[in-house]
Order: C-alpha cells, then structure tokens, then sequence
C-alpha cells in the first residue's frame, strides 16, 4: 500500500479538516499528503508527506530506533522478518534460541545492576533495560515469525 493511500484512508476516520485543525496545518496540505507524490508519478499533483519523509530518515540512517520510536509510540514494537537461508534451519534455530536466551541474561543483568548499589531503578537504567528488553523481544518474535512461516517444518535436504 502507498504511504498516501494509508494516510488517507487514516485520514478518512476523523475527516481532513479535523486531521489538518489537529495538526495546526491547512486542509489544503493534507489533502496534497493524500495524494500520490510527484516522485513517485511526475504527473502526481501530491506533497510528500510524513511517512515518506520517516522512510527517507530510516533509508538514510539505517537506524531501527526511528522505526522503533514510531511503533512504541502506538503501543507496539518492530519486529524484522527473519531472514532464513535455505539448507541452514537447524543453524539458525539453535542460533537464534541461544540469541533468545543470551539477550533475555543481558536484560536480567541490567535490572540487577539498577537495583544492586540503591535498590532503585533509575530513568537511565529503566532505558537501558528497555532497549535491552526492546532487542529480546524483536529477536523472540523474529524466530516465532519463521515457524509460522514453516522455515522449520520440515527437514533440510542432505547433500548426496
């Protein structure tokens, strides 16, 4: 899907004009983000807008915090599809559960590091637990996308 049909179909829930009021933005504006961009068809008469603007910053940086940010901010987190090379299943599953469990020691190692010297947990500390936390879960999550995909389902061919 095009980043200005999502908009516009976000949009479309509470009405431009209320979206642009929100926004302290003209209608005008939005209604241009909702349309297809210039880059994407030199005859487009659309603006490019926000979420072509995020994907530039990521495609840029490379930096998942940016993707990471957005989804936490609504409550969710990014999660990579697996990248699963044929013939080295049984590789990657060991791989990726040892990744799991080492990942899940380093966040158990902040939180008792935060609490160790004060028995608190300082915003500093709580951030690094949250990042910590934030890579076990995307590398968990990874690994459960792969057997639901069936990267795992059946056994890899021996070479003869």
């Amino acid at each position: 899907m095009k980043s200005c049909d999502v908009l516009r179909e976000a949009a479309d829930q509470i009405g431009v004009k209320a979206l642009a009021a929100k926004l302290h933005l003209s209608a005008a504006l939005v209604y241009k983000w909702c349309q297809e961009s210039p880059r994407e068809d030199p005859t487009a008469s659309g603006a490019r807008n926000p979420l072509d603007r995020i994907k530039e910053i990521y495609d840029a940086t490379h930096d998942r915090r940016v993707i990471n940010w957005i989804c936490n901010q609504a409550g969710g987190f990014f999660v990579e599809n697996p990248d699963v090379e044929p013939g080295r299943r049984e590789e990657h599953v060991l791989a990726t559960t040892q990744r799991v469990v080492s990942q899940f020691g380093k966040m158990l190692g902040d939180v008792s590091r935060s609490i160790e010297n004060d028995g608190l947990i300082k915003p500093d500390e709580a951030e690094d637990i949250r990042q910590s936390w934030e890579q076990l879960k995307s590398t968990a999550a990874q690994f459960v996308v792969a057997c639901e995909r069936g990267f795992y389902d059946e056994p890899d061919e021996k070479p003869k």
